[in-house]
């Protein structure tokens, strides 16, 4: 899961509650979803938090939500920016592959090192998560006063927005100290080499100008002269991106947690040069010219309709309609008693400008329900005439699993969904390879992130991140975990082949092949199984150190010792041997 960085007494600082200690600000953290996950070097906490709940990627965001959870903030409050005095005029030029782009002007901002450290993350994390590290949205942030905006006839400052040529132009480019075209920044500098496969293929480069040249190259750099600081007081944000609603948001997430931060915002005109050019949601007004204009930021609001039944029904309590609004309130929402066309009670919930994640109205119910304290619900029976008990598939899992704790290792849960470059590329295999675990991904068409876009189709790779993240952690480290995976199998119903597969890794000093098969041989023997073990090749093991799991005749699995090139590319400075198999071998 993604994490963030928080530092606690700035955290107490915007919240207004210097008396919290550190384990009570972590009580609440969790209240709100964010698991702390230990310290940084520089002792700040490092908090897990749901991806969909992008408006806590900073500390003003998190400090936003613990204000409402202490009571100290009700409702909702949007800011009142400013009138536009700057365009963004976006030419013809602009290539078809990145066509939007989205501003806004913060005034008086006061950023210290702590909150010009907070900006930046937020910066980074908005580009990972919902910009698909800069695919579809990035983030350009410039002191204003080293812009100068072309006259308008208006005598508003113009902003431009452009297509060049890949040697067109030059420019300083953020940690550099010569100008560079376009191209070159691609091919010489560290950042242009990160991002250069976003823009490779256009035939021509996005580019905004102001009135003394070239200042940004999105989505791969923006230019030095630009840069800001902690002196900086009035910034010019930037967004473009591959889709209007997405950059949208996102400036909204930054608007509000530097209007935590003291700012005022001001409006920000965007020209585009004709109607066809700007999403059919913008609500925008037909320029002179034919083209369409649009204000940015665009804080307007979002209901939806909550039934009261389902908000019981869902929460398992009785609450009484006032007792819904306050909940509501303390969510950060706000509630109005309705009816629907059958005479039943409803509410008409409005939705803050920053929140991008209530999708359906059990995103509200949700947080209602952490409004009034999932620790407070009371446990109930369900209402039903059967008793439960365990799956036959349950029972061998759980056996499975004791006789791992009992051979010494340490129990494992991750996640089951992963990235392509986690699944197969870390660990030297390619999907459809002829080895364990190389099966087609069932991927996700639309992911939330980055880092989570297939169905892991072994729990290996899972196994070596845990390592990777616990190097500062003592040795051995022996883990295990039955856990699911998935590959593409067009003989399924669903076209998609469903497992359990019990893997495990033994990471020390000598760790070697001799010990997995002398835990993976007591393993088979609790379970009357017959095991065998001849050689075979796999690309995440060594070679001659590595052999294929037979039980009971059938080969299910692989055994070995983890190849240096794996290790290396997880940062791991000990020898690490591992198996795994398919959990149905030992029914």
């Amino acid at each position: 899961m993604p994490t963030v960085d928080i530092d606690p007494d700035e955290l107490r600082e915007l919240t207004g509650h210097e008396e919290k200690g550190d384990e009570e600000l972590k009580d609440d953290l969790f209240g709100l979803g964010l698991e702390f996950e230990g310290r940084t070097e520089e002792g700040t906490f490092e908090l897990e938090f749901a991806p969909d709940r992008l408006d806590r990627l900073s500390v003003e965001g998190v400090a936003r939500s613990l204000r409402y959870q202490y009571g100290d903030a009700r409702g909702i409050h949007v800011p009142s920016p400013n009138d536009a005095d700057w365009t963004i005029e976006v030419d013809e030029s602009v290539p078809d592959e990145r066509p939007y782009v989205t501003g806004a002007v913060i005034r008086d901002v006061d950023l210290d090192e702590d909150g010009l450290d907070s900006l930046i993350q937020l910066q980074e994390k908005l580009h990972a998560t919902m910009g698909r590290k800069r695919a579809k949205g990035a983030i350009g942030i410039h002191d204003l006063t080293m812009l100068k905006g072309s006259p308008a006839t208006e005598g508003n400052p113009i902003i431009r927005y452009v297509g060049v040529e890949p040697d067109e132009d030059r420019f300083v480019p953020l940690d550099a100290d010569a100008e560079m075209t376009p191209a070159e920044v691609l091919e010489d500098h560290q950042t242009g080499q990160t991002y250069a496969d976003l823009v490779s293929g256009y035939e021509r480069y996005p580019a905004i100008y102001d009135d003394l040249g070239l200042f940004s190259f999105p989505p791969v750099i923006n230019g030095r002269r630009t840069e800001v600081s902690t002196d900086s007081r009035d910034l010019f944000v930037e967004m473009t991106g591959t889709d209007q609603w997405t950059i949208d948001k996102m400036l909204n997430i930054v608007c509000y947690a530097l209007s935590a931060r003291g700012a005022t915002i001001e409006e920000v005109r965007v020209e585009y040069p004709d109607s066809e050019s700007a999403n059919a949601d913008s609500n925008g007004s037909q320029t002179q010219s034919g083209g369409r204009e649009v204000v940015r930021p665009d804080l307007s609001m979002k209901t939806k309709t909550v039934a009261h039944d389902r908000i019981e029904t869902i929460l398992g309590i009785g609450l009484d309609p006032e007792e819904v609004i306050d909940l509501a309130e303390r969510s950060g929402l706000e509630a109005e008693r309705d009816e629907n066309e059958d005479g039943d009670l409803v509410y008409e919930v409005t939705i803050p400008p920053y929140r991008v994640d209530v999708l359906h109205p059990l995103d509200i119910i949700d947080d209602l329900g952490r409004a009034y304290g999932f620790n407070d619900l009371e446990p109930r029976y369900p209402d039903v005439g059967t008793v439960g008990g365990r799956h036959e598939r349950s029972r061998l899992e759980r056996a499975v699993r004791e006789g791992l704790v009992g051979l010494g290792f340490e129990d494992l849960l991750n996640f089951h969904m992963i990235s392509e470059e986690e699944n197969y590329d870390r660990l030297d295999i390619s999907a459809g390879d002829d080895a364990y675990g190389a099966g087609e991904p069932a991927t996700i068409k639309e992911p939330y992130s980055e880092d989570f876009t297939m169905l892991r189709t072994w729990v290996m790779p899972s196994l070596l991140m845990v390592l990777e993240r616990n190097t500062h952690r003592a040795y051995p480290q022996n883990l295990a975990e039955i856990g699911f995976a998935a590959e593409v199998d067009d003989s399924e119903n669903t076209g998609v082949a469903e497992g359990r597969r019990v893997g495990a890794v033994l990471a020390h000093h000598d760790a070697g092949y001799e010990d997995a098969k002398a835990r993976l041989q007591a393993l088979a023997r609790n379970f009357d199984a017959d095991l065998e073990t001849p050689p075979t090749d796999h690309p995440t093991f060594i070679s001659g150190r590595t052999a294929a799991v037979v039980i009971d005749g059938e080969e299910v699995g692989v055994i070995g010792e983890v190849h240096p090139k794996v290790l290396v590319e997880h940062d791991l400075e000990v020898p690490v041997s591992a198996f795994e198999f398919d959990l149905e071998a030992l029914r």
